[in-house]
């Protein structure tokens, strides 16, 4: 493995070693764990809703619990309402050091309020998003998504083109579609 400095918009990492986010286990005593044994160089939360920090959700604000962590820190953020993802942005910034857009979760639950990797299905949707995520920060903001929806809906391309051109500093593309979940091959 090749380890080297990584830059993401005007913040410089350590290392090109990162930590991704991952509903449910990248907690804090888990990036702990990671930041002691691996020294990664950025570490991610687990993704944090939109509308759930906008409302003030006593339990997402637990998920923002990074006190006694090193930094850099990356917030993920997830929803489909680009004023509640301005919002919510503002308010993980005051302790972000990136803000990560997800883009690609596949669980119903999240697909089905066309959030996650939904949002692969409309790009006009993704570049306003990306747009009010990045006019309402000054961290740099990346964007995690899929190669596509299915087999017959592959737009990585086309929708990294519109996150680019929306100011994002950095997109990470899943190798998988949103119909291949987790798995090798649909």
């Amino acid at each position: 493995m090749y380890i080297h400095k990584l830059k993401i918009g005007d913040l410089e990492l350590k290392n090109n070693i990162l930590l991704a986010p991952m509903a449910g286990i990248t907690d804090s005593p888990f990036r702990k764990i990671c930041e002691k044994y691996s020294s990664p160089g950025l570490v991610y939360t687990e993704m944090l809703s939109s509308k759930a920090l906008f409302y003030n959700d006593d339990k997402t604000k637990k998920l923002m619990n990074i006190e006694g962590e090193k930094r850099p820190i990356a917030f993920q953020i997830f929803g489909s309402d680009p004023e509640v993802m301005g919002e919510a942005t503002k308010i993980v910034s005051e302790y972000a050091d990136i803000v990560d857009i997800n883009m690609g979760c596949p669980a119903p639950k999240v697909v089905k309020n066309g959030d996650g990797s939904r949002l692969l299905q409309n790009p006009k949707l993704v570049e306003s998003i990306v747009k009010e995520v990045v006019k309402s920060t000054n961290k740099p903001v990346t964007v995690k998504m899929r190669k596509g929806w299915n087999n017959e809906q592959i737009n990585a391309i086309e929708i990294a083109k519109i996150i680019e051109d929306a100011g994002a500093s950095a997109i990470t593309i899943h190798g998988r579609t949103r119909e291949e979940y987790y798995s090798r091959t649909c």
